[in-house]
């Protein structure tokens, strides 16, 4: 009674501004959670609603199916009551931990996944744009997850040209043959809210035209409010899932990147915020030809970050660009507390400049930005420096003032992709391994209601920080420099200069704030000396130095 309770009422709340969602909940709630021979009645009744559906809209080229809620609602629950029925039943007469049982888990969620994935690329938008955020989410899923819904960064839908015509002449005022030269019909890139096509303006410039797919505005909050709806009954039936923290994350995020004109603000302010980095490149704007849904951008192009073959053939140092990548990312993070949170391959360019001979990276899309606390920021730097010293004790103090509580060992493999064994004894002491690689993700199918139930616990700004961690992992580990020395020497230096700078903010006395500096400038010296240290060690030169001292160790005994 209690679940139904609830579950109703939540229908109730949902469908006071969308009575279709109403009218599915209070159809299909009893049947989804009742027995298993009302289940099957629950998919045949939406099997029929499909077709029934489906006869009347073939044959009908102006009606876009996806326009019509009750279909995308339909479609949602269909897919979930099949992957719910599925991991009720397939796995129920098998022994927990046997082998059987663990084939069978694997079949599942594949089997699953690819349903979810069929789901998001049918529905698109926002299902697209969550499908890319869960398999973005390495080491908090299983493989099967991650692994079939990575395809949804490639397989974004299109909006026509008519479509595309529709937007700017509503946002512009004006036709393409007015304000182009020319303007490609094929998009360079399409996501999973909009869509970008290379252009000539009338005064010659190049240009790249981010365009808003035309029905994403109206569909979105309806599409969340769904999400919600069917989590909240997954969460009735497996009371372990607790992945609510997702559909609050959409809430909040996709109304800002849905305003372009908040996007162009980011890529301003993070190009003057790194300015100093000579490597980086943000696309500049054209405000007097953008709007909320209409972005007109410098044209940059090159390969993407974790192309090692076109780094390769175009003469990249490959770990240049890592180093790079971490230096900018360390400096968003533990210094300005202004995080970049869509680092994807396809946002992420790298080119060779042909006067300088200097590879630089191309930032792109900068609609997801993480603003950080001072609070959070200061915990989150000092949790670092703890983990690159191997200090457990900081660990697991940092740790807990996150939100991680006992769980604070999980939570540090987690930040890491490291095992516990791994960060007792230094994360910047060895490689990973592929046998701690293979630990990892079997960890992560077996703590799965332990990490839910941390992500629940953890400030929301640490959830991009997550995400944003493991997309620049996938990039590490395409181009083999996973777990470098220099990323954690870079990675220390941004968290001495946070802290000190923090510590000099917050004193009222000058010989506190010498002695704040001084102790920063050391640091920073001790890591310098290391660098060359290592360095040396791995140069010819280095060899040469240290096959000279063995010699005359050996000559003077």
């Amino acid at each position: 009674m209690k679940v139904h309770q609830c579950l109703s009422s939540t229908c109730i709340d949902v469908g006071k501004e969308h009575p279709g969602i109403r009218v599915w909940c209070f159809y299909l709630l009893p049947w989804v959670l009742g027995s298993s021979v009302m289940a099957r009645r629950a998919l045949k009744l939406a099997s029929l609603a499909a077709a029934a559906s489906g006869i009347y809209l073939y044959g009908n080229k102006f009606v876009d199916p996806n326009d019509f809620g009750v279909v995308r609602v339909g479609r949602a629950i269909a897919t979930t009551a099949v992957i719910t029925y599925d991991y009720l039943t397939s796995l129920r007469s098998v022994p927990y931990g046997s082998e059987e049982y663990d084939f069978l888990k694997s079949q599942v969620h594949l089997r699953s996944a690819e349903r979810l994935r069929d789901l998001c690329c049918t529905n698109r938008g926002t299902f697209i744009k969550v499908g890319q955020h869960l398999g973005a989410l390495d080491y908090l899923l299983p493989e099967e997850y991650t692994r079939t819904l990575k395809v949804l960064h490639s397989q974004a839908p299109q909006s026509t040209r008519q479509e595309i015509e529709q937007v700017i002449r509503e946002d512009l005022g004006k036709e393409i043959k007015e304000l182009f030269l020319s303007f490609e019909d094929t998009p360079l890139g399409a996501a999973s809210l909009a869509q970008v096509h290379k252009a000539v303006l009338q005064d010659g410039r190049t240009v790249a035209v981010k365009v808003q797919h035309p029905k994403v505005q109206a569909q979105s909050s309806k599409d969340i409010l769904l999400m919600e709806v069917l989590l909240l009954v997954v969460k009735q039936i497996f009371p372990d899932f607790e992945f609510m923290w997702l559909v609050e994350e959409a809430k909040k995020n996709l109304p800002l990147e849905l305003d372009f004109l908040n996007e162009g603000r980011n890529a301003e302010k993070v190009a003057h915020m790194l300015k100093n980095f000579d490597f980086l490149k943000v696309p500049r704007i054209y405000w007097e030809l953008s709007t909320r849904r209409v972005l007109l951008m410098e044209f940059m192009e090159g390969g993407q970050v974790n192309d090692r073959a076109y780094m390769e053939r175009n003469g990249i140092d490959v770990n240049e660009i890592s180093r790079n990548l971490g230096k900018l990312y360390s400096e968003m993070i533990f210094v300005n507390g202004f995080v970049h949170c869509d680092p994807h391959p396809g946002n992420v360019l790298v080119k060779k400049c042909p006067a300088s001979g200097k590879a630089h990276i191309i930032l792109l899309d900068h609609g997801l930005y993480q603003v950080l606390s001072e609070s959070f920021r200061m915990d989150y730097c000092r949790l670092w420096q703890a983990l690159i010293k191997a200090d457990m004790k900081r660990v697991q103090k940092y740790s807990q003032r996150l939100g991680a509580g006992n769980l604070y060992p999980l939570f540090a493999c987690m930040l890491t992709a490291r095992s516990w064994e791994s960060v007792n004894r230094g994360i910047d002491r060895s490689p990973v391994s592929a046998s701690e690689d293979v630990e990892i993700r079997s960890n992560a199918a077996a703590y799965l209601p332990q990490i839910t139930q941390l992500l629940n616990n953890v400030p929301r700004q640490m959830l991009l920080l997550l995400k944003t961690n493991d997309l620049l992992r996938g990039i590490e580990s395409a181009l083999h420099t996973r777990a470098s020395a220099s990323s954690f020497l870079n990675m220390s230096r941004c968290c001495i200069r946070a802290v000190s700078t923090y510590q000099r903010s917050k004193s009222r006395s000058f010989y506190r704030k010498v002695q704040i500096s001084f102790t920063e400038a050391l640091s920073l010296w001790q890591i310098n000396l290391y660098e060359l240290f290592l360095w040396l060690k791995g140069s010819q030169l280095g060899s040469w130095v240290i096959a000279l001292l063995s010699r005359t160790h050996h000559s003077t005994y």
